[in-house]
């Protein structure tokens, strides 16, 4: 591979690489800052939706068509917020928000980087090429190890 391309195709190869690096770092950091603030809101809205439940007047009794009557339990000490479902939303909104923006910027700069290498044909056909040709080696050294035998294959 290193004798089927120019120090020109080297350099746009290290360049296109580069542009996949910022682009995936800058969309983890959005998408874990927008996780946080999705958290956030969410946790206000818990509060708040459990505040005015607290609030509310809720029923103690149910009464059937023959008249019996049944208490209804207190159920509110159950839907109470607690530190560990606020650590699992923030912890489970930001690991979210980290995986799909760092996937996006991902996207992003992958395909900044095959503008870059595909804006010139006769630089895209000589790295095409020296790929193919390192596949092929790949490939041949591959199966002249397993041929041999001497490497056990491990499954």
């Amino acid at each position: 591979m290193k004798h089927d391309l120019e120090p020109s195709d080297r350099d746009a190869l290290v360049k296109a690489s580069k542009r996949v690096v910022l682009p995936s770092t800058v969309g983890t950091l959005v998408g874990l800052g927008l996780g946080v603030y999705a958290a956030v809101r969410l946790r206000k809205v818990r509060a708040n939706m459990f505040n005015a439940f607290r609030a509310s007047e809720k029923p103690t009794h149910v009464v059937f068509a023959n008249g019996r009557q049944e208490s209804i339990p207190d159920v509110t000490q159950y839907l109470q917020p607690s530190r560990w479902g606020d650590f699992a939303t923030y912890f489970f909104f930001g690991l979210g928000g980290t995986v799909l923006g760092g996937e996006l910027g991902f996207l992003l700069g992958s395909w900044s980087a095959t503008r870059l290498i595909t804006k010139d044909p006769a630089r895209k056909h000589r790295i095409e090429s020296a790929y193919r040709g390192f596949k092929a080696d790949l490939l041949r050294n591959e199966a002249a190890r397993l041929e041999s035998g001497k490497h056990s294959i491990v499954l």
